[in-house]
């Protein structure tokens, strides 16, 4: 198929559209600005060559700007929207709406213009916030804590109005807890780990994690399974575990004994408090902020269930193994 991926210089993008590619679909990748391209893609896990595949070809071009998304929808298929504002420090509001939510609703109405058979939307699980009745499934209640969760919920709903509008299926996606070779988020918690830090209060929280392979194959049943027009799947990887669960075996592949020690949370909840009340005004990164915080109190645990029997979803890389590549490819590529 011809198909658009937007993110592709984003860690999930990346892979993304590298798989499609290989898969032996035409895959054109809107990027920023050219100097993008070179980042499109991380290096396999086997330590393969970087850069674009042969078969993708970019466009240039802001997912804010219309006549952009009009041009980088032509003559495809099937839209991939992996672009997202993630966390920054110093970002107003209206910047987070313009890139997740409002940029969603004009692509969608772009891509139906264009004859696009299908857009996936991939939305994150964030937008159920805390979860009170772990797993949660897709039902359960919206209850986003930050602006950026805010907006991928507003993202949601202008998705599916612009796609009720115009006739075009839409498929959203809720990936939770991403990791995998050449991903930075969960790097804070792989080097915490090995250096033997403290994981705040008691760690028996639930976190379900998602090796980006599988979460590949998940976002391509979502573009490409007839049953999954105009669904919403969460899709995450197959096993469900404790924080200190995961420290553990992030500890157990890395040679080295899990932190006893468990400080409380409440000091450091008030201290990121205070380095964002300094530092939000000036534009700087906080050095600890209570969303990290939040990471240690707030379980996430998730129901796949109609992700695999709708559309055939099956998560193949189990945590230890997900975690034995990750840790490889951050030791090869000098990231610890």
């Amino acid at each position: 198929m011809r198909v658009l991926v937007t993110g592709a210089t984003g860690f999930t993008g990346g892979h993304l559209a590298h798989a499609l590619a290989a898969a032996g679909h035409q895959v054109r990748a809107l990027v920023r600005k050219e100097s993008d391209v070179v980042q499109a893609f991380r290096p396999a896990a086997s330590g393969g060559p970087e850069g674009p595949h042969p078969q993708i070809n970019f466009t240039v071009g802001d997912l804010r700007d219309t006549t952009a998304l009009a041009v980088a929808v032509d003559a495809i298929e099937v839209v991939y929207n992996i672009a997202a504002i993630y966390r920054q420090a110093g970002l107003s509001a209206d910047t987070y709406r313009a890139v997740n939510a409002t940029a969603v609703a004009n692509l969608v109405e772009q891509s139906a213009r264009a004859g696009v058979r299908r857009v996936v939307h991939c939305s994150t699980v964030g937008v159920h916030g805390d979860i009170e009745h772990p797993p949660a499934n897709e039902e359960a209640p919206l209850r986003p804590g930050d602006v950026y969760q805010r907006t991928k919920v507003e993202g949601e709903q202008r998705a599916r109005e612009a796609a009720t509008r115009s006739g075009i299926e839409l498929t959203i996606a809720r990936p939770s807890g991403i990791y995998g070779p050449g991903d930075r988020r969960l790097l804070k918690l792989f080097r915490n780990t090995i250096r033997r830090f403290p994981t705040l209060g008691r760690g028996e929280i639930y976190y379900h994690l998602t090796y980006i392979d599988d979460l590949v194959q998940g976002l391509r049943l979502c573009g490409e399974h007839p049953a999954a027009a105009n669904r919403t799947y969460i899709l995450a990887g197959g096993e469900v575990t404790t924080l200190n669960e995961v420290v553990a075996l992030i500890a157990g592949v890395a040679g080295v004994r899990p932190q006893p020690i468990h400080p409380p949370v409440w000091p450091f909840w008030l201290a990121g408090a205070l380095c964002e009340a300094v530092c939000a005004p000036l534009g700087i990164e906080p050095p600890i902020y209570r969303r990290r915080i939040d990471f240690f109190t707030k379980s996430r645990a998730f129901d796949i269930t109609r992700a695999r029997t709708e559309i055939g979803f099956a998560p193949a890389i189990g945590l230890r193994e997900g975690i034995t590549r990750t840790l490889t490819w951050y030791r090869d590529h000098g990231w610890l």
